[in-house]
């Protein structure tokens, strides 16, 4: 089966990818198909909704299945922000370290007990008979003090989960807890469903 990931970004895709190679998905992207896929404005107010928006025009602009991912981190102390905005939480083109450093000052008088947070993914499928599917994954960690190894992306050096860090797990060890690992096998069982019965 040949489904359209519905990103740009490549250790996203490369993390969407690896989880879905099991379901025998094959995962492409636009340029794969050597097309360029519209970056939808996220104006949703749930990450279901964005994630939709996601799918819904990579599936139309592709004629594929498209399968979007939107994610982010929400941080009890913060009021669960950033949340939706967790991508543009330092502003549009920040870099993964600052939005880091935002986060650590938001929470600088925060204590260790305080710091929970959770990551969370919703994984969205859009069939180009209309059919749509969801499925939802969650993390629950705390944030640390200060950066903490060299893997990952985004908030990963600085999201706890047990003794580790994302950014000090291996891909087999974050896949196995992550939000968008549970999201995923979540999805798969759907997918499987209603590929095996059509509803």
């Amino acid at each position: 089966m040949k489904y359209i990931i519905a990103t740009h970004n490549k250790k996203k895709l490369t993390e969407l990818s690896r989880i879905l190679v099991p379901l025998s998905i094959e995962a492409v992207t636009d340029r794969d198909l050597g097309i360029t896929i519209t970056e939808v404005e996220e104006t949703g107010t749930t990450f279901e909704e964005n994630a939709f928006l996601k799918a819904s025009s990579a599936c139309r602009e592709s004629g594929l299945p498209a399968v979007a991912d939107d994610s982010g981190l929400c941080v009890d102390a913060l009021d669960g922000a950033p949340g939706l905005f967790s991508a543009r939480y330092a502003g549009e083109g920040a870099t993964d370290e600052e939005k880091i450093a935002k986060l650590l000052g938001a929470l600088r008088d925060v204590p260790e007990q305080e710091r929970t947070a959770r990551f969370v993914s919703v994984i969205c499928c859009v069939f180009p008979d209309g059919k749509t599917l969801y499925a939802r994954g969650e993390c629950e960690g705390v944030i640390g003090f200060a950066p903490q190894g060299e893997g990952g992306f985004g908030y990963d050096p600085v999201f706890m989960c047990g003794e580790k860090s994302f950014a000090q797990m291996s891909a087999e060890e974050k896949d196995a807890v992550s939000h968008r690992g549970n999201s995923l096998r979540a999805f798969s069982k759907t997918l499987a469903a209603y590929l095996q019965t059509g509803e």
